[in-house]
C-alpha cells in the first residue's frame, strides 16, 4: 500500500465517520425532504415511486455536488498554503499533527475546546427551486459545517496541507466528499432501510464518537512523527495494498 493509497483510505474513512457523527446522521431525513421538496410521507410511500425516486436521486446528487465543490476548493487552498510555508514544512507537519490529536481528544470528550463549540451555521429559510437550489444548499452545508464534525474536516485539511501538491490536496478532499456523500446518497434512495438502520446505529453513537476520536489521534501521531512512509513500507512488506493512482 503506497502512501497515496493510504491517504485515500484515510480521507474516505474520515468522510464515513463524518456521516455517522451525531451532527449529520440524525439530520439526514430532514436534509432529504428539504432538498427534494417532498414530504416524508411522499418519500416513504409506494405512490408514484418512480417519480419520487428520480426527484430524490437528482436532487441528492446536486446537494452532494455542492458540498464537494466547497471541500475540493478548501483542499486546494490548504495545500497551496502548505506550499507557501515549504521552508517550515517540518514545523507545519508537527503543529498539524498536534492539532489533529487535540481534535481527536475533543471528539472523545477528553478535553473541551471552546472555539470548536461555537455554532457557525448558514441557514437558508427558503431553498431556491430546482437543482440549483439543492446545489446551493450543499454549498451552505459545507460552509456552515457544524462543530462536532469540524475537527474531522479540519484534520483532513491539515493532512492535505502536507501533501505538497495542490492536485493531491484537492483529490484527498474529493475522496473525503465521496466518503460522506456515498452513504448519504444510498440513504436517500433507500430511506426506509436507513430509518431502520439509524435506530440500531443511534444506540452505539457513543462508541462511534470514541472510534472517530481515536482515528484522528492515530492520524495525528502518524503525521507528527512523519511515519507515513514507514507505515506504507510495512504494508508493502506484507503485501497489503492495491493499485490506485491519485
Amino acid at each position: 500500500m503506497e502512501s497515496t493509497q493510504l491517504s485515500i483510505f484515510v480521507a474516505f474513512s474520515a468522510g464515513l465517520l463524518s456521516f455517522v457523527s451525531p451532527c449529520v446522521l440524525p439530520l439526514v431525513p430532514s436534509f432529504i425532504t428539504y432538498i427534494t421538496g417532498l414530504t416524508f410521507e411522499d418519500i416513504t410511500s409506494n405512490m408514484e415511486k418512480r417519480k419520487v425516486r428520480f426527484i430524490t436521486i437528482t436532487n441528492s446528487l446536486a446537494f452532494i455536488g455542492g458540498f464537494t465543490f466547497i471541500f475540493v476548493l478548501l483542499g486546494g487552498s490548504a495545500t497551496f498554503i502548505g506550499q507557501a510555508f515549504i521552508t517550515y514544512q517540518d514545523v507545519v507537519r508537527k503543529v498539524g499533527g498536534i492539532l489533529i490529536i487535540l481534535f481527536g481528544l475533543y471528539i472523545m470528550g477528553v478535553i473541551n475546546l471552546k472555539f470548536l463549540s461555537a455554532e457557525k451555521k448558514i441557514h437558508i429559510e427558503d431553498k431556491p427551486a430546482g437543482y440549483v437550489g439543492s446545489f446551493l444548499v450543499g454549498i451552505a452545508f459545507a460552509a456552515g459545517w457544524t462543530p462536532c464534525v469540524g475537527p474531522i474536516l479540519g484534520s483532513i485539511l491539515l493532512y492535505a496541507s502536507t501533501t505538497g501538491s495542490v492536485a493531491k490536496g484537492m483529490g484527498l478532499l474529493a475522496v473525503y466528499s465521496l466518503g460522506l456523500g456515498l452513504p448519504f446518497f444510498i440513504s436517500a434512495i433507500a430511506i426506509n432501510t436507513f430509518l431502520t438502520t439509524f435506530k440500531i446505529i443511534s444506540r452505539h453513537m457513543k462508541w462511534i464518537t470514541v472510534v472517530s476520536g481515536a482515528f484522528l489521534i492515530i492520524i495525528g501521531v502518524i503525521i507528527f512523527t512523519d511515519s507515513l512512509t514507514l507505515l506504507t513500507s510495512w504494508f508493502q512488506r506484507y503485501g497489503i495494498g492495491w493499485s490506485v493512482d491519485l
